[in-house]
Formats: structure tokens, C-alpha cells, sequence
């Protein structure tokens, strides 16, 4: 303000120079509506514009913003230090010493004056802030006399030399009110934060508005365009007492560095507090009733006092103003996706607020940033990306809720009921798997079959039937919910996790399959692990689910796998059997074969479509039949026909090699110990097997 302004206004006229004010001070109050909102919507906490952004875009937006925030309030301090150094030496030229040592000294005074605590900084401020009114007060008094209307209507265009233009000015002008952070960076040190966050903010901004207008009308009224231009010390020119312009640059400074020493610590601690890197615990502890953030100064202190050695910041000043313009515009982006989800927890005291007046700050921050410096902008978001990608990368676990979820849950709403309305077709046909289970689930291979058998195109789930009385079993319904979750996540697996309580199997199936989905994505399919036993009592079980399933019109999937591998996502080694008996049946397995070889495991895996007949006299015919139906379904295949006049032993013998063998069935026929008779004759000696019944719904030459 007291030296870069008038430099400012001489370049772009009063109309230009009111424009700049008016568009940094509209992006300013936009986010901080966006700002009041958020902080009436939750009890702020220390950390500031960290603390509020986790909370609502989660922990990598968050320590994103937590970490180069404190950065670059913990650089800036120096920037403030050198800058209250140089006005001092310009003061008081036979200080004799040099600028390094000043803003040394400086340095630990401000350190030492936080690092009694906030309270007597604050203190601090409030003589500080008497100095700067005192120095206005002294220019408005000395260029009052000096204003001419017709100087002031001839200054009223711009007069931009070679180089300079709106932009930038308005980019030489706008880090001058990038400080709204201040109040919400001590919200761990107020009294009522909601309160006084959303009227501090708005009053700094609302008074400082008016001053930089009024400013412009008195330079441009008492001087010209081209002095204001040439000088830089016009506002001590025209100052009733110029020694107090002098004062107000020292205080503006030294006030800028007291705030980002007080606001940069407490970053850094509501960062430790939430446990988001281990080497950063050291920070999260306070000392004192004011839970002051000691450790954290003194970290601050050193990171300013290696800038203030390293002596000109010009070059860093680009990115602080880029990382602070982020900061503020995550902070609109934060409130904007709270109000857009529809988030019923999103309920602010604070009315003024709109999710598309926080969308129109978001986009003002994001524009104003490429206005300053396309290439600092782009380096800023770059940063901003690899430093989120490293956080979500290590799957950070949190205690505390973000808009994340509420934004997922509304846009699955949203899809949910299109998907509804539309109308089905063939065409779009996934595979909604249910893998079920009776028993506890503690080997993943049927299910990392399910997932597989998905190709990642559609969606699994994994239930678990607990067979017995309901009113046993309801109570750790829960807790055997909670385990099979966990059982997922530890396979890692992606799938949906239900369990059931029913008085037998066939109750439990006609249960899930009924209940479990919603909309579009109710399975379709059913997968029952299956493996040969002399117990009457699971054969029939078995088929009795089995046949449950084809009654509910799903199609069904019967697995016979070795699941006591030592990897579950062990890929195993050979083709991709399917064994053709007709279209019932086949178009499924085809689909299935071609889906299981979309995993990264089975890639490159042969798909083997074959045939048994019984005279060597059809066997070309039938081979271009096999052909013809894989180039009409569009996937590759083998095709090859087996001539044999026993079945079973032509499967066996053919697909012994084969990593996966699909084979149709049908439930519905047979008594049940014949029925799992012909598949263990079928699968004896195969690796892993898939018996398949198709309910239809798919076709493969769509």
C-alpha cells in the first residue's frame, strides 16, 4: 500500500485502478463467504484453512493444502523481515550493518515476541495497528489540500508504459489482500470462532476496500499520472508528517511477519494432531493453558531465518502468492461441493453463502493465478498434484467424515434412477455376481474367481449365509458383517460384503437374491463354490441351492477351484476351455471366457472354443459353425472340434491342460446324487471348473 500503489494507480488511471480493487476484493469477499460458511458449519478447530479443507474435501486435499500453506506463510515471514529491514535501513542509513543482519534481528524479535505466546503478540498488534491508521490519517490530511478535480478528471484513463498493462497491475496488486486467512488461522485461539471468523473477515475486508478507494482519489487528485509513476515515495510526498509513512510501512511489515509467525505453527500442529505423517508427532504438542504450538514456532522461526540468509525472495514471492491463491480457491471448492452434495450435515448458521457464489471464487482464485504467472501456476498445481497423489498412495485412514462420501453417495443416487428408467437391452448386459457362501469366508480364491469372472466390467458381492435360528444369530450379524469386510479388504478384492441370517440354504439364497442390490444392479448371477462330497446332506444342499437359483431366474455359476493355494491371485497356467453345447448356455461362458481374459493375470491366455461330436464326417462342418459364432460375438478364439462317443472322457482329455474349463448344466434335471455324479465325471482331473446355467438376458452378436 504505502509503496507499490501509487505506482499502481499511475499506471492504470482511476477507472483501471478502481476495476483492480473491485475485482481483488470481490474474489477476496467470495471466499470469504465461502469461508464463513464453512467455519459455521463445523467447530473450527486450530489449523485454519487446513483444518476446514480436510474436513471437507478429506485428509490428501487437506495436508496438501496443510503442508504447502505452512510453507509458504513460514517463507513469507522472511519476505515481511526483509522488507520492515529495508524500510528500517532506508530510515536509518548509518545503521551499519548489513541487510542479512537486520532481518536477523528482526526475525528473533518476532519469534520471541509469538513465542511468548498469541496473547501478547495480539497485543502487539493492536499498537501496530494504531501506527497504521495514524499514518493514513497523516496522508489524508496532507493530500486533501493538494486535490484538483481537473487533475483528478485528467488522470482518470490508464497510462500504461511498454510492459505494463491491467494485468499486471492487478497482479503487482492483488498479494496486497491476499491476508483474509489471518482470523481463521487462529481459530483454535478464539472464542467463538464461528462468530468472529465471518465478522472479522468480512469488516477487514469491507474497510480495507474502502481505503485503497479512497487512496486512489486522493493520489489521482493531487498528483499526475506520470509522478506517481516516477516515484515511489509519493504517499510521503504528500503526507502531512512523512516520517509517519515510514512508521506505517515498519508496522505494515512487522505486522504481516507477527501473522504468519502466529498462523504457520499452528498449521503445522493441527497437521501433527491428526497423525498424517509419523515424523511430524514432535509438532502436535502445546505447551501451556494456551496450548501454544512452541515446537512448530521454533520450525517456522528456523524456515524464515534460512530465507532471510539466503537475502532476495523475488523469486519465491511468485509461488507463495500461487500456493496462497490455492489455498483460498480449495477453500470456495470445499464449500461449493458441501452445498452441491446436498449433504444433509451441511447446515451453516451463516445464510450468505451459495454454492455458485463459492463456484464463481473457486474459478476467480484459479483465473487470477494464471493471470499472475501462467508458469508459477502451472508449477503450483503440479506440486499441489504429486504431493496428493503421494498421501492418497498410502491409503490414509481418518476419524473424521469429508464430502467425499457425500458426493459419491449422490452422484451413485443420481445414476441409480436414470439407470432405472432406462429400458434394458442386451447390449448392456454385466455380470452382477453374488458369490455365496454358508460358512465363514477364510480362503479369498472363490472369491478372486468371482472378481475375476467380473473382468472389472461389472460388480461382486460376497455373502455369507448363516444358517440357524435368527434369533441366535441376528446379534452377531454385525460383527460377522465387519469380518467379512475386513476378509475383503485384506484379499483385495473390490465387492460389496452382505451377510444373511436364514434357517437354511435355500431360504438364505431366496433372501439375497430377492433383497440384496438396488436398481440396476441387483445380481443377475449366482456363484456357488462346489466341491465333490460323500455327505448326503451337502450333496442335497447343494443342488437345492442350485436349483433355487434357476427358480429365482438367475443364471448360475458352480466353481470348482483348489482354494488352498498359498496366493489367491495366483494366475494359473493354460487355456481358456469352453466347451460349446448349444446357445443355452454357451453365449454366457463365451462372455464369461472373454471377460476373464481382460484381468491382467489372464491376458495373453488362449481361448479354446470347442465341440464333441460323434463322426469324424461333421467335423469341418461343425469347426466353421464354431468360427462363425466367435467372429459374430468379436472374440478370439480357437476353434476346435473333438471327435469322441464318450463325452465326459473327450472333456477330460482335451481340457487337462487347461488353466479354466466352462462347461454348461442344468439343475433342474436329475435326482441329486445323479446330478453331482455327471459333474464329478465331467470335471475329474481338471484343474478348475465352471459349470455353467445361463438365464438369459445377453446375446453375443449385439
Amino acid at each position: 500500500m504505502f509503496l507499490r500503489f501509487g505506482y499502481c494507480v499511475g499506471q492504470a488511471g482511476v477507472r483501471h485502478a478502481i476495476a483492480v480493487v473491485l475485482i481483488s476484493k470481490a474474489i477476496t469477499t467470495l471466499t470469504a463467504l465461502s469461508l464463513s460458511a464453512i467455519a459455521t458449519n463445523t467447530r473450527p478447530k486450530g489449523g485454519g484453512a487446513y483444518y476446514l479443507i480436510s474436513r471437507s474435501l478429506g485428509v490428501e486435499f487437506g495436508s496438501a493444502i496443510g503442508i504447502v500453506f505452512f510453507l509458504a506463510q513460514a517463507v513469507s515471514v522472511a519476505m515481511y523481515v526483509i522488507g520492515f529491514s529495508e524500510a528500517l535501513v532506508a530510515a536509518i542509513p548509518g545503521i551499519g550493518m548489513p541487510l542479512w543482519q537486520v532481518g536477523s534481528i528482526v526475525n528473533a524479535v518476532v519469534f520471541v515476541s509469538v513465542f511468548i505466546g498469541a496473547g501478547w503478540a495480539i497485543k502487539l498488534q493492536y499498537g501496530i495497528l494504531a501506527t497504521l491508521a495514524v499514518s493514513l490519517v497523516s496522508f489524508f490530511i496532507g493530500a486533501a489540500p493538494a486535490m484538483d478535480v481537473a487533475t483528478l478528471s485528467g488522470n482518470m484513463s490508464p497510462a500504461y508504459t511498454d510492459g505494463q498493462s491491467f494485468f499486471t497491475v492487478f497482479a503487482i496488486f492483488f498479494p496486497a489482500v491476499t491476508g483474509i486467512m489471518a482470523g481463521a488461522n487462529l481459530s483454535g485461539d478464539l472464542r467463538e470462532p464461528a462468530r468472529s471468523i465471518p465478522r472479522g473477515t468480512l469488516a477487514a475486508i469491507g474497510v480495507t476496500g474502502l481505503i485503497y478507494g479512497t487512496l486512489i482519489l486522493c493520489l489521482a487528485g493531487a498528483t499526475s499520472l506520470l509522478d506517481l509513476r516516477a516515484d515511489g515515495q509519493a504517499l510521503a510526498r504528500l503526507s502531512q508528517w512523512p516520517v509517519l509513512i515510514t512508521a506505517g510501512v515498519l508496522a505494515a511489515t512487522l505486522s504481516s511477519a507477527l501473522g504468519s509467525m502466529m498462523g504457520a505453527p499452528r498449521i503445522l500442529q493441527a497437521f501433527a494432531r491428526d497423525d498424517v505423517l509419523r515424523w511430524t508427532r514432535v509438532f502436535a504438542k502445546g505447551s501451556g493453558a494456551a496450548d501454544e504450538p512452541r515446537y512448530a514456532i521454533v520450525l517456522t522461526f528456523v524456515i524464515a531465518q534460512v530465507a532471510v540468509m539466503a537475502g532476495d525472495l523475488n523469486a519465491l514471492a511468485p509461488i507463495i502468492t500461487m500456493f496462497f491463491l490455492i489455498t483460498y480457491g480449495m477453500l470456495n471448492f470445499a464449500t461449493f461441493s458441501e452445498a452441491i452434495t446436498g449433504n444433509p450435515s451441511y447446515r451453516p448458521r451463516f445464510r450468505l453463502a451459495h454454492w455458485s457464489l463459492s463456484l464463481l471464487g473457486a474459478l476467480g482464485c484459479a483465473a487470477v493465478m494464471f493471470l499472475v504467472d501462467p508458469l508459477w501456476a502451472l508449477g503450483s498445481v503440479a506440486v499441489m498434484a504429486t504431493i496428493h497423489r503421494l498421501l492418497k498412495r498410502r491409503q490414509i485412514r481418518t476419524h473424521w467424515g469429508d464430502v467425499n462420501s457425500g458426493s459419491m453417495y449422490d452422484r451413485a443416487r443420481r445414476n441409480l434412477l436414470r439407470l432405472e428408467d432406462e429400458q434394458y437391452h442386451p447390449k448392456n448386459w454385466r455380470p452382477t455376481i453374488l458369490a455365496l457362501r454358508a460358512e465363514a469366508w477364510e480362503n479369498a480364491r472363490l472369491a478372486v474367481y468371482a472378481q475375476w469372472l467380473t473382468g472389472g466390467r461389472g460388480t461382486l458381492s460376497v455373502g455369507r449365509l448363516m444358517i440357524g435360528s435368527s434369533d441366535a444369530l441376528l446379534q452377531r450379524q454385525d460383527s460377522q458383517r465387519r469380518a467379512l469386510r475386513r476378509f475383503l479388504r485384506a484379499a483385495r478384492i473390490p465387492a460389496f460384503s452382505v451377510v444373511v441370517v436364514a434357517h437354511d440354504a435355500v431360504e438364505g439364497i431366496r433372501a439375497l437374491l430377492q433383497c440384496h442390490g438396488l436398481g440396476g444392479l441387483r445380481p443377475n448371477t449366482a456363484l456357488i463354490g462346489w466341491d465333490p462330497s460323500d455327505d448326503e446332506a451337502r450333496r442335497q444342499t447343494f443342488v437345492d441351492s442350485c436349483r433355487e437359483v434357476v427358480r429365482m431366474g438367475r443364471s448360475l455359476l458352480a466353481v470348482r477351484c483348489d482354494e488352498h493355494v498359498a496366493d489367491a491371485w495366483e494366475d494359473p497356467v493354460g487355456t481358456i476351455d469352453v466347451w460349446w453345447r448349444g446357445a443355452g448356455n454357451g453365449s454366457l461362458m463365451m462372455l464369461l471366457a472373454h471377460l476373464l481374459s481382460l484381468n491382467a493375470e489372464w491376458r495373453g491366455r488362449p481361448i479354446r472354443l470347442l465341440r464333441v461330436i460323434g463322426a469324424d464326417s461333421g467335423r469341418e462342418q461343425a469347426r466353421r459353425h464354431l468360427v462363425e459364432l466367435a467372429e459374430a460375438a468379436r472374440i478370439e478364439a480357437v476353434a476346435e472340434v473333438v471327435v469322441a462317443e464318450n463325452v465326459p472322457d473327450a472333456i477330460r482329455e482335451t481340457s487337462r491342460d487347461a488353466a479354466i474349463t466352462f462347461i454348461g448344466f442344468s439343475p433342474m434335471t436329475g435326482a441329486g446324487r445323479p446330478f453331482t455324479e455327471t459333474m464329478e465325471t465331467l470335471s475329474e482331473g481338471l484343474h478348475t471348473v465352471v459349470f455353467v446355467h445361463s438365464a438369459g438376458g445377453m446375446e453375443l452378436d449385439v
